[in-house]
Parts: structure tokens; sequence; C-alpha cells
């Protein structure tokens, strides 16, 4: 572990190939920044006015937000219907003539599929005029492909601390981003709904709502246009948008492709043992209900001893 990575700044590496990338970068399993990666023109070409011409009018859903963080957990968004270049023209604003509800309110777009419920975002299908601007690094085999989400946000945007269950590549391919990350060690510290923490400001986290969450180690950076985020899978992460941006996110399928579940077409539901273990273990915890509190305590912590000795890495704890 190189020192980056032990004082929480994510390692930052030039001119990477498939070859270095692999042998030197992928088996360590932490975020690491990739600078130098030819990812195509975009980067010079994917200014607002230019997005706006070729992306036209077509109706994007996106989200809007009457503050910069962004909350899924209590939905303080609305989802909203926009023609693409109206969309764009107004997340490029800091103040807006235009809006659903308030001047300063913030815009965000993560593509979708034709059909959200079983189809997978592919700027290749949904966005193909502007796709040929982008070169997808061939870091994975192309059979290993799941999507490729186009994101546009507002300066300022926050979204939520979460972890998908696919490695990735975040492609930063105009405006800066600040990215926090936590490893997956630090799950218990995050106060996790399903796949999103409860801690929406990390700057000033409620420590008396969250007196744990102190204890998780932060692995910080900041993206240049033109940089590319590994976020490995079960990292989780909370990004800013620190400028007016576009990026590109492309998700592969690492492991054997019968963990995954089919019917997942955002490709963030939980590996299928590990749904059916966790409906396990809501069924185990809620037979303990009845029980008087001594006798619920002591068979949790018997249930917290089992998994401690047979499923947790003694290399990790």
């Amino acid at each position: 572990m190189g020192d980056s990575e032990k004082d929480g700044k994510v390692t930052l590496y030039e001119d990477v190939n498939k070859e270095r990338f692999l042998s030197e970068i992928y088996p360590k399993r932490v975020p690491a920044i990739l600078r130098g990666v030819n990812i195509g023109p975009c980067v010079d070409l994917w200014t607002a006015d230019y997005l706006c011409q070729k992306g036209g009018n077509r109706q994007v859903k996106i989200h809007v937000c009457p503050t910069t963080k962004m909350d899924f957990i209590n939905k303080n968004f609305a989802y909203r219907t926009l023609p693409f270049d109206e969309f764009v023209r107004r997340a490029a604003e800091e103040k807006h003539t235009d809006f659903f509800h308030s001047q300063d309110e913030k815009y965000y777009l993560r593509s979708l599929g034709e059909d959200p419920r079983k189809d997978v975002a592919d700027i290749r299908t949904q966005f193909p005029e502007l796709a040929d601007d982008i070169i997808f690094p061939e870091f994975f085999s192309p059979s290993q492909f799941f999507s490729s989400v186009f994101r546009i946000g507002s300066p300022g945007v926050q979204l939520w601390t979460h972890y998908d269950i696919m490695d990735n590549l975040l492609i930063q391919v105009s405006g800066r981003k600040r990215v926090v990350l936590f490893s997956p060690r630090d799950a218990t510290h995050l106060y996790l709904k399903g796949d999103k923490s409860a801690v929406l400001d990390l700057e000033n986290p409620d420590l008396e709502r969250f007196p744990q969450f102190c204890r998780a180690r932060p692995y910080t950076c900041t993206l240049e246009p033109g940089d590319i985020l590994f976020i490995p899978a079960l990292w989780f992460h909370n990004v800013v948008s620190l400028d007016f941006g576009v990026a590109v996110n492309i998700f592969w399928r690492h492991l054997d492709p019968g963990f995954y579940d089919n019917k997942d077409p955002y490709g963030n539901k939980d590996l299928l043992s590990g749904q059916r273990a966790m409906q396990i273990l809501d069924r185990a915890l809620k037979t303990l209900d009845d029980l008087p509190v001594d006798y619920r305590d002591f068979y949790g912590r018997r249930m917290v001893s089992k998994i401690q000795q047979t499923v947790l890495d003694k290399e990790l704890t």
C-alpha cells in the first residue's frame, strides 16, 4: 500500500494502459485515479452548447432538488421531465429564469434505458450522436460490460453516499468533481439503509445521531476533466460536482454472471446470495422479538459472534 493510500488520499496513476491496470492497479482493490488515458474528443467537445445541439430536444427524466445535497433516503428531490437541451441549459446555470420550484434549484441526470424497468443504460443506445465522441478504456472483456451511464449535474450537486456491487470506471469528461470514498470495512460505521448511508452531511455530520461515523476513514480526491476514477465494487462513494459537470460511468460484471440479479437494470441490487442472506437474517432477528430483553441480547451476541468467527475476513477486521 502506497503512502497516499495510508493517509486517506486516492493514488494517482498516469498514462495507464490495460496491462498496467490489470497487473498493478486492479489487484489492490482500492480506488485509483487514472490520468492521461485516451477517452476521445469529448473532453474538448462536450460544452453545454454542444450538448444542447447534439442531444436535441428528446425528453429526459431528471432529479430536481431545492438544495445541493440530494437525499435518496428521505427523497428531498422530485422527478421531472424536460427536453434534453432545456435540461442542459438549466443545469449549466447558477440562477434560473425558468424553473419548477425556485430559481436556485439544482438538476441532475442519470440516464436510463428505453424501458427503465428492464433495459440498462448505455450512452451508445440512448445518445448515439454523443457516444461517438467518447472512447471507453478497454480494461475489461467486452462480455463483462454491463452499462454506461451518462451523468450531468448542476454546480454544487452532491449525491448520497452509496455502494455498487459492480466494479466501475467514473470518466469525468467536463467540470471538476470531489469524491469521498469509504472502504467496505467501514460499513458498520455508515448507518446504512439498504445500499445508502443515512449520513448526508459528511463535512459536518450529526455525531449525536451518528456517533460511529467518526470511526469511518474517508479517502478523498478531486477529479479534473479527462480523469478516470476506478471505484471497486462495494466501496462507498459520495460525489460533489464542483462545476457544471458531465461524466460517464462504465460498469462491468467482474464476478461470474450467476451471482448477479438479472432483474436489475440499474445494477445496484445486492448479489443474489447477499439478498438471501439478509432476508434470512431479518427473519432470524424477528424470531427474537418476543423474548425478554436479556435473552434477546444473549442470542443476539451469539449471532454476532458466529458471524465474526465464520464470515468476516480476519485480515480485514
